[in-house]
């Protein structure tokens, strides 16, 4: 993924939104280290329809 977009049409590229994300202004996302880098997931809830990789396209 490479870029975002809000539930309020707002879009993001990858490192807005992983900032955004690690500021908490971002719903339903978390942020990990692995790989030696800070990676956006989606919160973890067994649904997988509103996983990010699941969202439309843009």
């Amino acid at each position: 993924m490479i870029a975002f977009k809000t539930s309020s049409g707002i879009e993001l590229d990858y490192f807005q939104a992983l900032d955004q994300a690690k500021a908490g202004k971002l719903a339903h996302v978390d942020v990990f280290h692995k790989y030696g880098r800070d990676i956006i997931r989606s919160e973890p809830d067994g649904i997988k329809e509103n996983n990010l990789d699941q969202l439309p396209l843009f």
